[in-house]
């Protein structure tokens, strides 16, 4: 059922870029950077491809793709800056979220906001949902998008190379990407489940 899924999503960027081009490119993954997981594994290699076939321009191409990353993320930055901290205070305890928690993020991202967010940017799954704290924290809003952009482009521009240089085997790389997912989700998995233990150790000492 997954699979299918998948299969009817990924026909259905392909048929968007064929049609619209770097708009198009743009636009998928702008959605993919406002927290909704569109495979960017099929958005940018497929775009290589069309470069591999003189359709589109690679460097176009990667500009494309990096802006939409920057607009989408903007996106979600808006949501986490302007009611994701209120939303946070109000729920956050159901989810073992702490006010300590929160200041300690915001320091994070007031230190090292910069690293954060460009690392992020470069690493699947993490990369769709990365610009919501980082609204939550208030980063700087320029360092933000400077960071953003410059992993962006980088993710971008190594995706749509390698389709370029797959040719017409561009979608073998959706499954090697899937495999990586797995693995940074199942590291996701393990820092929640530490996550979860120090707090409830926490309030078990208290």
């Amino acid at each position: 059922m997954i699979a299918k899924l998948f299969s009817l999503l990924a026909a259905a960027i392909i048929d968007l870029i064929t049609r619209s081009g770097y708009l198009g490119i743009v636009l998928l993954m702008g959605v993919e950077s406002a927290c909704i997981p569109l495979p960017s594994e099929v958005i940018m290699p497929f775009s290589g491809y069309l470069v591999f076939k003189g359709t589109l321009v690679l460097w176009i191409v990667v500009l494309a793709g990096a802006i939409g990353c920057v607009l989408g993320s903007l996106l979600a930055y808006a949501v986490g800056a302007w009611g994701g901290r209120r939303l946070v205070e109000r729920y956050g305890k159901y989810v073992l979220v702490s006010p300590r928690d929160l200041d300690l993020a915001d320091r994070w991202f007031r230190e090292h906001g910069g690293i954060i967010v460009f690392v992020g940017r470069l690493l699947p799954v993490v990369r769709t949902f990365i610009a919501f704290p980082a609204g939550v924290a208030r980063m700087p809003i320029w360092r933000f998008c400077l960071y953003t952009f410059l992993g962006s482009l980088i993710w971008c521009a190594l995706l749509a190379w390698i389709g370029v240089k797959l040719g017409q085997h561009w979608d073998t790389l959706g499954g090697w990407f899937h495999r990586f997912d797995a693995v940074i989700l199942a590291a996701l998995l393990i820092a929640f489940g530490l996550y979860v233990w120090r707090h409830v150790r926490h309030l078990r000492d208290e």
